[in-house]
Order: C-alpha cells, then structure tokens, then sequence
C-alpha cells in the first residue's frame, strides 16, 4: 500500500458500485500537483525541438498549449474524475541528457478535492505531443517515467 493511502476504496458504494466521490464535507484548500514524464528520442531529433525546427513547427510550444487543454479536459477523459476550477497549469521542458526531455506540469486549485489527474495529464499530453511533432524524423521514441512528483495542500487563509 502507498504511504499514505487507505484500504477503503472510496469509488465504490455499499453495493459495489463504481461512482464519483462525494467531496460535498471536505474543506475547499489551495491544492497543487507535480507530475513529469520523460520524453527519448535521438539527440540531433531533441537539438532541433530545442531550437523549434521541425517540419511540424515549434514543438515545446504546440505541447505546452496541448498539457494545458488536457488538465483543464480531465473530467471529460477520465470517468470518475471531478469537474475542477482549475486556478494554474504550467508545463515546462528541460533538456535532461543529449536524448531526453524532461516534462514537469503543475496544475493548481483551490477546491475540495486534489488536482493530481490533471498534473499526470498535463505531463502525460504534453510528452504525445512531442512525440507526434517528432515523428516524422526520428522512429527510436519512447516516453517514461510518467509519475505523480508531489502534491501539496493548504488551508484557505493561512501562511504558505
């Protein structure tokens, strides 16, 4: 079990049943996620998504734009996720070695429930992204290390 995490599975009812949580008793706090995935591919295909030359265009900012519209379509994508007031979504690109990109994404609200679904999507979208602009030059691409980095929580109305 994760650290943290408790036995009861709290997307199914007394009978069963598979549905959304009910957030309705919990607190509204500042919520925020980190998630990143990594993104491969030759180091000549990531020397010219760097620099933004590929026939498709300027990748980093076609998968920035795509990281975003993904956090903020979560609830339409994944079943029991909740509609969310989304406050902040940054996704950012660091060259981590000559053949990977790393992909970092936040996402930010403040709302009774965590944002992480749509930090992992923002990461997640944003490496596919990549991939489809990067296709057409290199055929060696791989994306790992998708994962939830961090997540935080405030109370409304206290110091951060």
């Amino acid at each position: 079990m994760l650290h943290g995490m408790s036995d009861e599975l709290t997307h199914i009812d007394a009978e069963g049943h598979a549905g959304m949580v009910d957030v309705s008793n919990k607190p509204a706090m500042v919520r925020e996620a980190f998630a990143q995935a990594m993104f491969h591919a030759a180091p000549q295909t990531l020397d010219r998504v760097m620099v933004g030359d590929l026939p498709k265009g300027e990748a980093l900012a076609v998968a920035r734009i795509a990281g975003i519209q993904a956090a903020k379509q979560v609830d339409r994508l994944i079943p029991l996720c909740h509609t969310l007031g989304l406050r902040h979504v940054a996704v950012h690109f660091e060259r981590a070695a000559c053949d990977c990109i790393c992909i970092t994404a936040s996402a930010k609200v403040v709302e009774a429930t965590g944002v992480e679904m749509e930090a992992l999507a923002a990461a997640t979208t944003a490496a596919l992204t990549l991939w489809d602009m990067t296709k057409a030059v290199d055929t060696q691409l791989r994306i790992d290390g998708i994962e939830l980095i961090g997540k935080t929580k405030v109370a409304l109305g206290s110091d951060r």
